[in-house]
């Protein structure tokens, strides 16, 4: 992209993405990383088995045509500010963070100058994916840990900082799969902000600049609370449950968008639509 025309790319997949078909989220990644060019940087910091899991990677960017791809594994936040690292995420077209545990990511990368070099390439235009933990770290508050399958409760959820290449929301990932609905609505009334997305497996956000594009085999799941008319957050105890009244939901399959500057869906033909209030009729 010329100077003045950089735009925010991320690829945020919920996580489980086809490596073995026509893994058109990471042909996704590939094409807009520069597609036969591409010079791809894995994150493995999420995962304890970052040679075997990187491995796996290479081998998917390789068969789908990438020009080089190597992986950045980063222990220790020592390893962080290697001069090894902080070139191959210099010379990156993309950069990839792999699945495995969230907490590990922010624990080892933040604030260091190895996350300062990924934001500044970010800023460049430079497309950052990632994919289960990979996709947790992306808002600047994330799900740290949370239970599944249960009814909106505060005790459910721990946040904590995330790495903010996409600030202002909430995301969870494996949405459907696992039945995270009441811990993304839990996320959503905790936090001070008023998106929440839930990214099912095999399926990504692709966000260029404020717009979204759903693919993959599932659908992204979008709680917007920004008209809620009530919620009891401050009435109950960590263990009581959670009330929320008047907030919107989109499920946006393969083909939708999303504009997050004027929170509404888009659909196929180019219209923007409202969605219903949660429990309204239409």
């Amino acid at each position: 992209m010329a100077a003045g025309e950089n735009k925010r790319q991320l690829v945020i997949i919920g996580g489980a993405e086809d490596k073995e078909n026509d893994s058109i989220i990471l042909r996704e990644f590939v094409r807009r990383a520069g597609g036969t060019k591409a010079n791809i940087v894995i994150m493995t910091a999420a995962t304890e088995l970052p040679r075997e899991v990187g491995e796996n990677y290479i081998r998917v960017f390789e068969r789908l045509g990438a020009e080089s791809v190597r992986i950045v594994d980063t222990e220790t936040r020592e390893d962080a500010s290697s001069s090894t690292a902080l070139e191959a995420v210099s010379k990156a077209t993309g950069i990839f963070f792999t699945g495995g545990d969230q907490a590990r990511i922010t624990s080892i990368l933040k604030g260091t100058e190895l996350d300062k070099a990924i934001h500044g390439r970010a800023a460049e235009g430079v497309v950052i994916g990632g994919t289960s933990a990979g996709a947790a770290v992306m808002p600047d508050k994330m799900i740290v840990v949370g239970d599944s399958e249960t009814n909106p409760r505060l005790e459910i959820v721990e946040m904590g900082p995330g790495l903010g290449f996409l600030p202002g929301v909430v995301i969870d990932q494996h949405f459907s799969e696992r039945g995270r609905l009441g811990r993304l609505i839990t996320a959503l009334i905790r936090e001070p902000v008023v998106l929440g997305f839930g990214i099912d497996e095999n399926t990504a956000m692709v966000v260029t600049d404020s717009q979204i594009e759903i693919i993959g085999q599932g659908s992204v799941t979008i709680v917007d609370e920004s008209e809620s008319t009530h919620n009891n957050m401050d009435e109950i105890l960590r263990d009581e449950p959670l009330a929320i009244c008047g907030a919107k939901l989109h499920i946006l399959p393969h083909g939708y968008k999303f504009d997050l500057k004027t929170r509404k869906p888009i659909l196929n033909n180019g219209t923007a639509v409202d969605a219903v209030p949660v429990g309204s009729a239409s």
